[in-house]
């Protein structure tokens, strides 16, 4: 990023998405988010979409079905590895979300894109703590398998910014919100607040990232004359396949721009 060049913002994106190496990705999206922020970059939609079969990842974790994960309960250090390592792989697969929302929809205003670069910057440190923490408990990233749903939902809606915010901020990272204090409970009553003390850091990060979503989700409802409590209500119906599960944090998906209708609903409907 440094000397006279300025680097194009859809190819940098690009380029940051086939990165493999989580250290270099993390590295690339820190230095590239703070020339988005000095405006050191130029435009440059012309360059091709990213492919959307898969983002640049490591070889390992191993990718395996939801039900194979490991999952152990938190008193022993193997469970809490396990746990923190799920929250590892949930932050990488967050970078690549932000990136190639960023470098996919090109007929978004403006504030779109640096919005999205900043949220890849966030994750990048998430994943970074939750990396740290797994080497200090004796593991590391990729020692153990992982799922790849995230990113299926992100080759199931290419197709539309629209569906993308709904269903990935609003659905995926907004269970992000609802389950997050329950696992500062028990990892604090087992005594690990170092584990708690990066999960609260992501937590109140988390919240703008979620509410980063739902002000472009809203955007694309009203550019195309839809009522978005309505729309993502219909898109629960029709494009998500999951189970939505209470309980649901309130106030946190208050602040994430989550309305009171919203609310009522998805708790009804859980």
């Amino acid at each position: 990023m440094s000397g006279t060049v300025r680097p194009g913002f859809f190819a940098e994106s690009a380029r940051l998405l086939a990165l493999c190496d989580p250290a270099a990705k993390c590295d690339g999206v820190a230095a590239f988010a703070e020339a988005v922020a000095s405006d050191a970059v130029r435009w440059d939609p012309e360059v091709p979409l990213p492919p959307a079969d898969r983002p640049g990842r490591p070889e390992r974790p191993e990718r395996v079905a939801p039900a194979a994960v490991p999952r152990r309960r938190l008193g022993s250090q193997a469970g809490r590895i396990a746990l923190v390592h799920a929250i590892a792989h949930i932050e990488f697969n967050a970078i690549n979300l932000a990136l190639d929302a960023a470098a996919r929809f090109r007929d978004m205003p403006a504030d779109y894109y640096p919005d999205w670069v900043s949220v890849a910057a966030d994750e990048a440190r998430h994943f970074g703590l939750m990396a740290n923490r797994l080497t200090e408990l004796g593991s590391g990233y990729g020692a153990l398998p992982a799922h790849d749903g995230l990113w299926e939902m992100a080759r199931d809606t290419v197709d539309s910014c629209l569906v993308r915010m709904a269903l990935v901020p609003r659905v995926l990272e907004a269970r992000g919100l609802d389950v997050t204090p329950g696992m500062i409970e028990r990892l604090r009553a087992v005594g690990d607040e170092e584990t708690v003390a990066a999960l609260e850091v992501i937590l109140r990060e988390e919240v703008r990232h979620v509410a980063i979503g739902s002000r472009w989700f809203r955007y694309c409802c009203e550019r195309e004359q839809l009522d978005p409590e309505a729309t993502f209500r219909r898109l629960l119906r029709t494009r998500y396949s999951g189970q939505l599960r209470g309980p649901f944090n309130l106030p946190a998906r208050r602040a994430a721009g989550f309305s009171k209708a919203e609310l009522g609903w998805l708790d009804q409907d859980a």
